[in-house]
């Protein structure tokens, strides 16, 4: 039960941690993949992002909704399905787009600090083995397009 009480310990922390960085940009932890994802596509469907972040269709609506409050971003209608949106980032969204990626990549440096070049890419790799065995169980079948950005 380690691997469980770490993976529970550094999502606990990471996100704190992450909390605590985007704050001045007015979002969290919960936020950052969706504003960036956005940025560098926009014009992205609402419904492709349940495809890549694995998360609860409840949960995108709620955290779009609240991003296009914050003025984050704005929605426009699909041309070619009104029940679905086009997302795209708004100027406030682009100015600080680099520093939220800057600090994303700050963190995931922070994660993988004393890790070397080999070690990080087969964490990954493991990390990715593990997300796909559990997601497989629940029977979660998503696209094979993976977060990135």
């Amino acid at each position: 039960m380690k691997i469980l009480k770490w993976l529970s310990v550094t999502d606990r922390y990471y996100k704190i941690y992450l909390d605590k960085q985007l704050a001045p940009f007015g979002i969290n932890s919960s936020q950052y993949m969706f504003v960036i994802k956005i940025c560098n596509s926009p014009g992205i469907s609402q419904d492709s992002l349940m495809n890549m972040f694995y998360i609860h269709p409840s949960n995108i609506v709620r955290t779009i909704a609240a991003l296009e409050k914050q003025g984050m971003i704005t929605r426009s209608p699909h041309d070619q399905d009104k029940r679905t949106w086009k997302l795209y980032p708004t100027d406030r969204a682009w100015t600080v787009f680099e520093e939220i990626r800057t600090v994303c990549e700050n963190t995931e440096a922070l994660l993988l600090q004393g890790l070397s070049e080999a070690e990080k890419n087969l964490f990954m790799d493991l990390l990715i083995k593990a997300g796909k065995n559990i997601t497989a169980e629940l029977h979660i079948e998503r696209k094979e397009e993976e977060f990135d950005d």
